[in-house]
């Protein structure tokens, strides 16, 4: 609830009229937020009492004036004490609506995170990463399936949201939906991200995230061997589909690049460096900045093989990449047909970069 509430009256002198005289305006100041506004009333301003927020004489119109002016606040503190009462969250604009008799509507958590969702994708390729959206469109679902799962509801009121909410859609990820426990983390930080919207705008009245931990396992990525990157470089595979995903992987192996990065590659991002030795330069996808990424000669190699077969279909890119989903498909098919017994999934690339660049320099 709100500790500090003023009501106070003042003229705004630049919007006199031709006699002179300057309209009365209410200021409703809750904490360290205000508004104001008109109330159709205008003064002589040499009547105007600025400490005492009236005017002064005995005059019809003073009286009238100074009438109306007890009038609003009487009103004005009545809605505040309502809100009160129903320890709802009380906002200047709140009381400045309900004044004129402009009821406001609940605000619902999915419309709220829906509208949040269609900036966001607004905002793609300029401020967020494609798989940042791809996340909370997953998180957007995810609390969809939990209302309708655990409540029987489309939507809720987004105050009706609270610690004991938080900690059931925890619940609902990790045994409904199988999530693991840093897989879930992510979609409550991505919900924790549209509750402190709904606080910061003031359409919650506390942030039910006050006392909940965002606990986050550690976990082993892994990599491959310098001898485990050799089997699959070296494997022979009947499939023209599985000899290009374990060449692009392999590629990234030696190159660091991420699925995204990787997909988007044309011959505009090879340049030569201060050494006369190729690079890769590009803007990573994820985190916006420029890398320079030596071109080892394992990586030079792929590129080469794959050069003519562009020339031929005209692709701008590179290389060959398929969708994330079938190229981490076939990566699971080709660690069992090397008898890697790690799960390869593309993303193990970047972690093994570290390995490879070491022993190659």
């Amino acid at each position: 609830m709100s500790t500090q509430f003023k009501i106070s009256f003042l003229l705004k002198r630049s919007k006199a009229d031709e006699t002179g005289k300057v309209p009365v305006y209410v200021r409703i100041t809750i904490d360290s937020r205000r508004t104001e506004f008109s109330l159709r009333r205008k003064i002589d301003p040499k009547r105007w009492q600025k400490n005492a927020g009236k005017a002064n004489g005995n005059t019809e119109e003073v009286k009238s004036l100074n009438a109306h002016l007890n009038n609003v606040e009487s009103k004005l503190r009545q809605i505040y004490q309502k809100y009160c009462a129903l320890n709802e969250i009380i906002t200047p604009l709140r009381l400045k609506n309900e004044y004129f008799g402009k009821t406001e509507r609940n605000k619902l958590l999915l419309k709220v995170f829906q509208c949040h969702n269609d900036q966001m994708k607004e905002l793609v390729g300029k401020q967020y990463a494609p798989g940042t959206l791809e996340r909370f469109e997953t998180a957007y679902k995810h609390v969809k399936e939990f209302l309708q799962w655990q409540y029987a509801f489309d939507d809720i009121d987004i105050k009706k949201i609270n610690h004991e909410f938080i900690t059931d859609f925890e619940q609902f990820l990790k045994t409904v939906r199988s999530c693991s426990q840093n897989t879930t983390m992510k979609y409550i930080t991505n919900l924790k991200k549209i509750v402190r919207k709904c606080v910061s705008n003031g359409w919650i009245p506390q942030d039910p995230f006050f006392n909940y931990k965002i606990k986050l396992e550690e976990v082993n990525r892994g990599y491959l061997t310098w001898e485990e990157i050799n089997i699959v470089k070296n494997e022979a595979f009947s499939s023209n589909t599985l000899e290009q995903v374990r060449d692009i992987f392999v590629f990234c192996c030696f190159t660091g690049c991420a699925y995204v990065d990787v997909r988007k590659l044309t011959s505009d991002h090879i340049t030569t460096n201060i050494n006369g030795k190729k690079q890769l330069t590009l803007f990573r996808t994820k985190t916006n900045t420029r890398s320079a990424i030596p071109l080892l000669p394992q990586a030079l190699e792929i590129l080469k093989k794959y050069d003519p077969i562009n020339k031929i279909s005209g692709s701008p890119f590179l290389l060959p990449v398929l969708s994330n989903q079938k190229m981490n498909e076939y990566l699971k098919v080709i660690g069992t047909v090397c008898k890697i017994s790690k799960p390869l999934h593309f993303h193990l690339a970047r972690h093994t970069f570290a390995v490879t660049k070491y022993l190659t320099t």
